[in-house]
């Protein structure tokens, strides 16, 4: 299915004043269809398997936003070697997160964007 056979459907079935709650059953859609029927998200044509997690930068990302929820602020050296990662990736990973708002970087380090 292409997002131009899709987008007509949303448009007509997504609730307005609570978008919160028509996003929350389509999460819950998703979650039954997993158990009865093959991966749906195949049959898209934007569907793109996945990199293995396991050493993906989407796996850093976890570990510093971990890291920083729980020691903030948090200095960039540190980071990488809390982590176990380059610190040059590191600082890359820092950058889009920072760039995307999920962090902020101040003169003591780096702490969670509010």
């Amino acid at each position: 299915m292409t997002d131009a056979e899709i987008l007509p459907l949303v448009e007509r079935t997504l609730d307005r004043e609570n978008p919160r709650v028509w996003y929350w059953a389509l999460m819950d859609l998703g979650t039954e269809l997993k158990k009865s029927v093959p991966n749906p998200n195949r049959k898209s044509t934007a569907y793109v398997k996945q990199a293995p997690f396991a050493g993906s930068d989407r796996q850093i990302r976890g570990m510093i936003l971990k890291y920083i929820i729980g020691t903030s602020p948090a200095r960039g050296k540190v980071i990488a070697a809390q982590v176990s990662e380059e610190p040059a990736r590191v600082r890359r990973i820092l950058a889009a997160l920072e760039g995307e708002g999920f962090i902020l970087k101040g003169k003591d380090g780096y702490r969670l964007a509010e």
